[in-house]
């Protein structure tokens, strides 16, 4: 009889959003016709862009006749995606990538699980604390060592530049899920940690069209040294509302390197494309269609128009929660925000009381990590309107608690 895998034994029994969706559908079975609002899983809910749309139906109608017809395309995605990438997303930031460090996938979620292939078990991993939890759960199936950085409220959700030595570090910034952003000077000193450690960054830069400040940087491959120590992960789910359509890319720069088992320097954009090679198709022609009319102005236009309605929502969110006598923070470059549970509630008691007495469905704090504790994270995915009827929800419930 084959053996499981220890690590697969050592994750916690549900996933985090399998078991806010086991309680919400246990609610909705012993109250039926609940009207409940969600606000917890980081779903889009504007459609897809027209200029997308129009993309993706005339990539099906190409797989409709011999001449147009496309069946396996590049593990890497084809080429005249990979080329508008590194035009509109770095060229447009003074970044020069080869389409050859730029690896299309099904999505970001994906790639950021799927890397851990590269990695031998023995190596040290650092994670900020609270996190996304495939950063976690991904390293525990492999048995590695975890070190937690502990973003806290006191150091602005960043975590402190750790003194011991680690091998990998994830950062996401913008954060899921407390919204935090990573000044151009932090994200700095986490390369210099990089370089002087020979450590590799893991960067989740999923919702960085969400950033308005302009001091912030967009990309890790702004600061100087990153190209040695980097990867960075995107998505088009929360910026184009692809999270149905999946698609997503990864960049692996030339000069990035690890140890081999004899101490020889191993190129990680060979080692990704081999991996990929060996147990990936590609992302759907379609999909990969769809991605491009992004980078054309019409497209560009209108994916950034639903950012902005995505944000105006945070900010009502923030607002809201702020009238309602609760700390926040977040919601003003990402889509999340990160409130303080009133009177130290722990954050899945909070959860079931605001699902059964307000009938809003957020994410406890707790399941992104220990720190996570005693807070709550709300998404702005959901419309303007039954957002704004969730925070009066919210505020009528503390009011009359």
């Amino acid at each position: 009889m084959p053996t499981i895998k220890e690590g697969f034994q050592d994750l916690e029994h549900r996933y985090l959003f399998q078991e806010t969706a086991r309680r919400v559908a246990a609610y909705r079975a012993s109250h039926p016709g609940a009207d409940l609002i969600p606000l917890g899983i980081g779903d889009v809910t504007r459609p897809l862009a027209p200029a997308v749309i129009q993309a993706m139906h005339e990539a099906v109608d190409d797989l409709s006749r011999q001449d147009s017809f496309v069946g396996y395309g590049p593990e890497q995605g084809h080429l005249w995606l990979r080329e508008a990438i590194a035009r509109g997303d770095y060229e447009t930031r003074g970044i020069t990538l080869g389409p050859d460090e730029i690896f299309v996938s099904d999505g970001a979620k994906s790639d950021l699980g799927n890397i851990s292939d590269l990695f031998s078990g023995d190596n040290r991993v650092g994670i900020t604390d609270p996190v996304y939890p495939v950063y976690l759960d991904t390293n525990v199936i492999d048995s590695r060592r975890v070190a937690f950085i502990p973003c806290t409220e006191e150091n602005g959700f960043t975590g402190e530049i750790p003194s011991e030595r680690l091998d990998l570090i994830y950062l996401c910034y913008p954060n899921n899920p407390t919204g935090a952003i990573i000044t151009r000077e932090k994200l700095s000193a986490w390369v210099r940690y990089a370089l002087e450690n020979e450590a590799v960054i893991l960067y989740d830069s999923a919702y960085e069209a969400y950033i308005q400040d302009p001091s912030l940087p967009h990309s890790i491959y702004e600061i100087e040294g990153a190209r040695a120590c980097a990867l960075e992960f995107r998505s088009y789910s929360k910026t184009a509302g692809f999270t149905g359509v999946r698609c997503g890319y990864t960049i692996v720069p030339k000069e990035l390197t690890a140890r081999g088992r004899h101490g020889e320097r191993i190129s990680m954009n060979w080692l990704w494309d081999r991996r990929q090679g060996c147990k990936f198709n590609g992302a759907s022609y379609m999909a990969q269609r769809g991605a491009l009319a992004l980078y054309s102005e019409e497209g560009k236009k209108q994916a950034q128009e639903s950012v902005r309605a995505y944000l105006e929502t945070a900010g009502l969110i923030r607002q809201g929660l702020s009238r309602a006598g609760l700390t926040a923070y977040g919601g003003e470059n990402a889509p999340y925000v990160w409130a303080k549970t009133p009177d130290g509630i722990g954050s899945w008691d909070f959860f079931d009381l605001l699902l059964d007495k307000a009938g809003v469905i957020v994410t406890p704090g707790s399941g992104f990590g220990r720190e996570g504790e005693g807070w709550f994270r709300i998404t702005s995915f959901n419309d303007r309107a039954r957002t704004a009827e969730a925070m009066e929800r919210i505020k009528t419930y503390l009011n009359g608690r």
